[in-house]
C-alpha cells in the first residue's frame, strides 16, 4: 500500500496539528493525561465552549475534530466509530448528542469543527495561558467582536471622494436641466 491509498483511508483534519513534544505531568502517568483528554473532549461536545490550558486545548482540539470526522464519515451503524465515540465520550448522552445533534450540524461544513480564541490573560498570575475552546455553531453568543472599518483612514478618504463625485454629478444634473429649460423657453 503506498502513500496515496493510506491517505485516502484516513481523512485529513481541517486543522494544523503540532508536532512538537508536549510534556503533561500528571501523578497518574499517561493514564491519567489520557483521562483528562478524555474529560476534556466529553465537556466539549456536553457543553460547545469551555475554557482551559493552551496547551490541553490544542491537544483536545485534535481529538475532538478526529471524533467529529470520523463520525460524520461513517455514521452511528460502524462498529469502530461507536466504540471510539464509547472511549472519547463516557457519558453515553453526549454519544447521543454526537450523532443526532453535531452530525448533521457539521455534515456539510468545509470549515474546522473547532475553534480556539485566546481568552484575557490576568497579569501578575504565574498560571499558563487560558483559551476558549468552543464547537462551531454553538448557541451561545459569539466571541468575536465585529470591529467596524468605517474610521479607518482609507475608508474615509474613499467616502468623502464619494461624496464630492455626487456633488459635482447632481450640479451637472441641474446645469443640464436648465439649459434644457432655456431651450423649451
Amino acid at each position: 500500500m503506498n502513500q496515496a491509498e493510506i491517505r485516502k483511508l484516513i481523512p485529513a483534519l481541517r486543522v494544523a496539528v503540532t508536532a512538537k513534544k508536549r510534556r503533561f505531568s500528571n501523578p497518574r502517568g499517561p493514564d491519567g493525561r489520557l483521562h483528562k483528554m478524555r474529560t476534556t473532549v466529553n465537556e466539549l461536545i456536553k457543553n460547545e465552549r469551555m475554557e482551559v490550558n493552551y496547551n490541553r486545548a490544542d491537544e483536545a482540539r485534535g481529538y475532538a475534530e478526529r471524533l467529529i470526522s470520523e463520525a460524520i464519515r461513517y455514521g452511528d451503524c460502524h462498529r469502530p466509530t461507536m466504540e471510539l465515540a464509547d472511549f472519547w465520550l463516557p457519558e453515553k448522552q453526549n454519544v447521543h448528542k454526537l450523532f443526532k445533534v453535531l452530525v448533521p450540524r457539521f455534515k456539510d461544513s468545509q470549515v474546522s469543527y473547532t475553534r480556539i480564541h485566546k481568552a484575557p490573560h490576568v497579569y501578575p498570575s504565574p498560571l499558563f495561558d487560558k483559551v476558549v475552546l468552543e464547537l462551531r455553531g454553538n448557541p451561545f453568543p459569539p466571541l468575536e467582536k465585529f470591529t467596524t472599518k468605517r474610521n479607518w483612514i482609507h475608508n474615509i478618504l474613499l467616502e468623502e471622494a464619494h461624496r464630492e463625485y455626487l456633488e459635482k454629478k447632481y450640479k451637472q444634473q441641474e446645469q443640464e436641466q436648465e439649459q434644457e429649460e432655456e431651450e423649451v423657453q
